[in-house]
């Protein structure tokens, strides 16, 4: 879920690399196949080894406490934003962690291999190219080796299964959502881990084909084109982590396409900046933007809450004046 700071380069540099990404990702699509036929079916051998108050005057203890009052709700906010943000931080680096492990595990090829089939009935029935969701495989689990694939919740507490499926957000999670997709293809008669009962979202068939039909219901199809990208990105989830993540699955992909599907050679970082510009930079753009209008909205909203403040701090000043005033003046008015 690279670094969430990009490093921007100069304008010409910038260009040349847009040139260099389109033309390598249409060598992709170039590549694919057409017309859905076998030739993109996973090869059937094995593949190569990837705040105080103070004494004073009624005027001046009405305003402090005024302003004490203002102070405690500014601060108060203020921590809980930053809690909030320190939180959402440190999830993402979790995110970013746990994807760089499954990375550069290496799984054995034949372990691999067991996958095949899953992978060519789940395209065949959804459309969906099989190395875009062989890529996924790897990014959530390193194709079901992480240790919590086929037990428990993952790290953060939410999902679950070969495919990291969401069974937490609820009402209606993500997997009851997609989880009836395997009664769309006969099932193998052998694969692996096979579960007792179905659905379940630790079973590699059931969890492939969800998955699947997840990734076409966000638009993917054979082609690894742009709409691999938001399938990819709609997967995971829509922040900066997210972008990352659909730039390193849909690279990957490519690369597959390319040279050969080499499950433990790692992403060719040209490609991936090449998805980047391409796909993930544009999101990144908006997402700036929405900072900086939301930036803009809440350095408003504090500028009319300190105007309210001041506005209520002068009347409480006006009325405690009129108050002392009438009071000094009945006490040194001679008795008639």
């Amino acid at each position: 879920m690279a670094s969430e700071e990009r490093h921007h380069k100069g304008l010409a540099v910038a260009g040349a690399c847009v040139v260099l990404g389109f033309a390598i990702i249409g060598l992709a699509l170039f590549a694919l196949p057409r017309d859905g036929s076998d030739a993109a079916s996973p090869p059937p051998t094995q593949p190569a080894t990837a705040v105080a108050g103070n004494t004073g005057s009624a005027t001046t203890k009405s305003k402090a406490k005024s302003n004490a009052k203002s102070g405690e709700r500014k601060v108060s906010a203020h921590t809980a934003a930053a809690d909030s943000a320190d939180a959402l931080a440190r999830a993402r680096v979790a995110w970013e962690q746990a994807f760089a492990r499954n990375d550069v595990a290496h799984v054995p090829a034949g372990w691999v291999s067991g996958y095949y089939d899953l992978y060519g009935r789940a395209q065949r029935t959804f459309g969906v190219n099989w190395l875009l969701l062989a890529s996924i495989h790897r990014q959530e689990t390193a194709f079901s080796t992480a240790a919590s694939t086929y037990h428990g919740l993952n790290f953060a507490h939410c999902c679950a299964g070969p495919m990291q499926f969401n069974v937490t957000n609820g009402p209606t999670t993500t997997w009851e959502r997609y989880r009836a997709a395997y009664r769309l293809a006969d099932r193998p008669d052998d694969y692996p881990h096979k579960t007792e009962r179905h659905p379940s979202v630790y079973d590699d068939y059931d969890a492939m084909m969800a998955a699947a039909s997840l990734l076409r219901s966000s638009g993917a199809a054979a082609a690894l084109d742009v709409s691999a990208w938001q399938a990819a990105y709609d997967y995971y989830g829509h922040d900066e982590v997210g972008v990352e993540y659909a730039d390193q699955v849909v690279a990957r992909a490519i690369g597959w396409s390319q040279t050969g599907f080499s499950i433990n050679q790692g992403i060719d970082p040209k490609l991936i900046e090449a998805v980047h510009l391409a796909w993930g930079e544009p999101v990144l753009k908006q997402f700036a933007a929405a900072d900086r209008k939301a930036r803009k909205e809440a350095a408003a909203k504090r500028t009319r809450a300190n105007a309210d403040d001041d506005e209520t701090s002068t009347t409480t000043t006006t009325e405690t004046s009129a108050g002392s005033s009438t009071e000094t003046s009945t006490a040194t008015t001679p008795a008639e």
